[in-house]
């Protein structure tokens, strides 16, 4: 019996994504069209906010052919004032699948570099029609492309590309994709409404395919200061990271050319006639502490080899083996790889050694990882009872799992550094909720900044009651990096937080007319699929939550208490009003008398009584 030899093969990301395209919320027609729309519209509202520019935003979608039953294909167009995109990025941008510019740590609405171009591909899948893409970085040139995705490459092809004049800055996307609007509607217009609650200073358009208009125009004037790229946390880190960041932290053997030995030669003060090893070794040792490290580092690999510029010219650096202490080198004239001896007590043999085992862990650590100082690093160090000085770049597998470990379990590194955020912050959300719900009473909370494993978030909230709100509440309206979450909701940490409250407790019963705003903002929010649609409830992020509710709630129970006093207070002045005037009649007739006592002076001075009643039955309530 024969045996079938198994095969292995790696496929590309944007075959993955082809195959699995549900992961990334492209599971129908109806979710893949409001997903489509989310992730053009985030796009557009980033950009802008990472050049500090007021957003105006315009949703087009389009109908190829209106009579057709759904689902059918759709155009769907974005267009916005943005930066726009080099015209030499834009073909990777849109035709590549996990190339983009929101790999660093900050906020920002999008994650992965995946929504867009996952858009692009649901439409070329479903349509076989390419993307067009117009982008003027200048607002006088406008480059426009029209790109497919070759999905077995994960590349771009460019199927056009033209320019032309124009007088706008900015970037507009056309995708054609099939889509189901008859379905998707209500959850687009939702989400257009809420994008405009949580991006207050941003003017949204959407043109629906029903020739129907939803415009909404900015209502704040100021944009919040765009986040800033930080350092990871130490809480943050896995052994896969701190591998990588090792890497980065190597420094590399330099290539020795001519243009290398022309620069020693420079540094060293030397005239372009040949010189002597020995004259060489001499300067470098006069000129040493002004020395860059790269010609430090080629002078010491000469001092190991014994040879001058010229010898050095016609061969090439392999590796650096210290547990052994060779240096091994390629000979061109010989054509063979030769080795020599490292001496240890040389003086040269630190600076090489040093160069291929990275920074000491103290360094590795301040430099690396944000507010780590030198105290902190030294402190670790004996916590993880590594050697301060150890060089990162000789651990092994086994020390590298105890540093990841040490790292998540030590507990004197500071908060993370929260300048990485960019909330929106009490005052303009307030301004959002009056705006849209017209509530009778509105309060709202930031917290201060916290963090689940190593990831900085903020948790901001609001609490509206009455007014225009319809019954039946509490309402809530989740957001996520400025983003409206409105699939998924049940297994959400906000509503866990929301559903598990006692409202008995905070006096509101019924179907009360209220609804909840909540914002997470962080540089990772543990989103539970790559759809983006419902959070995780991570115990920092649900504590925060919880927080936040129980704050405001205390604040609607104070108000309802208030209101609840002004209503009996109203109640009673109603039953004097109506009781006074007839015992006032009663009163006459039984005294005999024609004229009436001033009954109205004495419902003036009961309603005086009342008011000052409630106001000191208040007060109690304000002091809690």
């Amino acid at each position: 019996m024969s045996s079938i030899k198994e095969k292995f093969n790696q496929i590309s990301p944007s075959e993955f994504f082809y195959s699995n395209r549900d992961l990334a919320g492209f599971s129908n027609p109806t979710r893949s069209l409001y997903t489509a729309v989310r992730e053009l519209v985030e796009n557009a509202l980033d950009a802008c906010d990472q050049k500090g520019i007021l957003p105006d935003v315009r949703l087009i979608i389009k109908a190829v052919d209106p009579e057709k039953p759904d689902p059918k294909p759709y155009i769907l167009t974005v267009k916005d004032n943005g930066p726009g995109i080099d015209s030499k990025y834009v073909p990777l941008a849109f035709g590549t699948i996990l190339y983009g510019s929101k790999f660093g740590l900050k906020q920002a609405r999008g994650m992965f570099g995946l929504g867009a171009t996952m858009a692009i591909l649901y439409g070329q899948i479903t349509t076989n029609k390419p993307v067009i893409v117009k982008s003027s970085t200048d607002g006088k040139i406008q480059d426009e492309f029209e790109i497919l995705l070759d999905i077995q490459k994960n590349k771009p092809i460019i199927v056009k590309h033209k320019t032309k004049e124009i007088s706008k800055q900015g970037l507009s996307i056309s995708i054609c994709l099939e889509g189901d609007y008859s379905k998707a509607g209500t959850k687009i217009r939702d989400y257009v409404y809420e994008t405009s609650l949580i991006t207050p200073y941003a003017t949204i358009t959407f043109d629906d395919p029903k020739g129907e208009k939803f415009h909404h125009p900015r209502f704040v004037k100021d944009i919040p200061p765009p986040p800033t790229i930080i350092r990871p946390h130490p809480h943050g880190i896995d052994v896969e990271r701190i591998r990588r960041m090792i890497v980065e932290s190597l420094f590399e053997i330099p290539n020795i050319d001519d243009a290398m030995i022309e620069k020693v030669r420079k540094d060293l003060g030397l005239s372009k006639k040949n010189i002597s090893f020995t004259g060489i070794m001499e300067k470098a040792r006069k000129k040493w502490k002004t020395l860059p490290r790269q010609v430090r580092v080629v002078i010491s690999l000469m001092s190991f080899l014994k040879m001058d510029f010229e010898k050095l010219n016609k061969i090439r650096i392999e590796d650096i083996d210290v547990p052994h202490k060779k240096l091994f080198y390629w000979d061109f004239g010989d054509s063979q790889s030769k080795s020599v001896d490292m001496d240890p007590e040389s003086l040269y043999y630190n600076q090489l050694t040093h160069t291929v085992q990275g920074e000491p862990l103290t360094t590795f650590l301040t430099k690396r990882f944000q507010r780590v100082g030198p105290t902190t690093a030294i402190k670790f160090a004996e916590f993880a009872k590594f050697k301060p000085e150890k060089r990162v770049g000789t651990m092994t597998n086994q020390e590298l799992v105890h540093l990841s470990n040490s790292l998540q379990k030590f507990e004197d590194f500071m908060a993370p550094d929260s300048s990485c955020l960019a909330p929106l912050g009490a005052e303009p959300l307030e301004k959002g909720i009056k705006k849209f719900f017209n509530p009778d009473f509105t309060a709202v909370v930031q917290r201060p900044a916290s963090a689940y494993s190593g990831f900085p978030f903020i948790i901001e909230m609001g609490i509206a009651y009455g007014g225009e709100i319809k019954s039946g509440g509490p309402h809530v309206y989740r957001f996520a990096n400025r983003i409206p979450l409105l699939y998924d909701e049940g297994s959400d940490v906000v509503l866990k937080v929301v559903n598990d409250a006692d409202w008995g407790r905070y006096k509101v019963k019924g179907d009360p007319p209220f609804v909840i705003v909540s914002h997470i903002c962080s540089t990772r929010i543990p989103y539970k699929t790559a759809g983006k649609e419902n959070v995780a409830d991570r115990p920092e992020i649900e504590r925060e939550l919880r927080l936040a509710l129980q704050l405001l709630s205390r604040k609607l129970a104070a108000y309802m208490s208030k209101r609840g006093q002004a209503e009996m207070a109203k109640k009673r002045s109603n039953l004097y009003a109506k009781y006074i005037p007839m015992i006032a009649e009663f009163c006459t007739e039984l005294a005999g008398k024609k004229k009436e006592p001033n009954y109205k002076k004495i419902l003036e001075e009961v309603n005086l009584i009342e008011s000052k009643k409630t106001v000191e039955e208040e007060k109690p309530i304000e002091n809690k």
